[in-house]
């Protein structure tokens, strides 16, 4: 049974990403308030992106992994610039990381 990774864009202008064996189903779900608590208080939603995978598995697993990226990735994503993901990659690791603290000098 296929499965879809799917973003919306809500009336705040967040980005939602979500999974689905039934995308226009869930879709519809996000639209009457019943998808999911962070889409009912963001109303209305909007699709702009979604792949198709042919097990479900594999979409729940994109979508984990595109949960974890930036906004600006995932903009790149919805705008077709594969091209430019891995510099935003590159980037969205930078920001992750700490400065490490200075020794103690006693």
């Amino acid at each position: 049974m296929p499965g879809y990774v799917y973003m919306l864009r809500c009336a705040d202008d967040s980005l939602y990403v979500g999974s689905t064996r039934d995308l226009p189903t869930r879709f519809h779900q996000h639209q009457i308030g019943e998808g999911s608590t962070y889409t009912r208080d963001r109303l209305p939603v909007e699709l702009v992106w979604y792949e198709e995978y042919g097990r479900i598995s594999h979409a729940f697993a994109r979508e984990k992994q595109i949960q974890n990226w930036g906004r600006a990735k995932r903009l790149a994503l919805i705008d077709g610039n594969y091209e430019g993901l891995p510099a935003l990659a590159k980037k969205d690791f930078s920001k992750r990381r700490r400065p490490v603290p200075p020794p103690l000098v006693e």
